[in-house]
């Protein structure tokens, strides 16, 4: 008898374990199967250790900087074009491609201000209409003139420009622009 009632408590006692959801593996005390599994939280906490040193490596590391080093210089360039009805102008602005900005039938007086790589020259070509007319471009560099031409007539052209000197070697744009 005492086999049979030792059986008896083995199935009441895996009853419990079944009603509860929870069954304890082999060697292990049934309060502890309630508890997370330590090798899942010390791995859960290792990769979140990991994911947080990526981010601080990608938001303190010096790669902001050197896409700041890599900024080209420029200066100050005022284009000018006078006359009386309206011209296609086309200008150099701050573009590393070298293509240059194109208005199409600016009315006139024209005046547009923009920074200009160093290095590069500044540029302004106009071209008036089928009735032509008469207009003159104007470049400037820091305040300073530095060449003029006058279009007229049909389909006239004329074309403006200058030289900005290269980049300096120590990275003063104030340095290269001012000589």
């Amino acid at each position: 008898m005492g086999h049979n009632s030792s059986n008896s408590d083995e199935r009441s006692g895996s009853e419990g374990r079944e009603q509860s959801g929870k069954q304890p593996r082999d060697g292990e005390s049934a309060a502890k199967a309630g508890r997370p599994d330590r090798a899942g939280v010390i791995t859960a906490a290792v990769a979140l250790a990991a994911c947080s040193g990526l981010v601080l490596y990608g938001v303190l590391s010096p790669g902001g900087e050197e896409k700041k080093k890599r900024e080209v210089p420029t200066a100050s360039v005022t284009y000018e074009v006078t006359g009386t009805g309206t011209a296609d102008i086309s200008y150099q602005a701050r573009s590393e491609s070298g293509k240059a900005t194109v208005v199409r039938a600016a009315a006139l007086p024209w005046r547009k201000t923009v920074p200009v790589p160093l290095g590069r020259n500044p540029v302004v070509s106009i071209v008036l209409g089928e009735r032509g007319g008469l207009a003159r471009c104007a470049v400037a560099v820091q305040g300073r003139h530095l060449q003029s031409a006058t279009a007229s007539g049909g389909f006239g052209r004329a074309t403006c420009t200058g030289t900005l000197p290269s980049p300096s070697p120590s990275g003063d744009p104030g340095a290269a622009a001012a000589g």
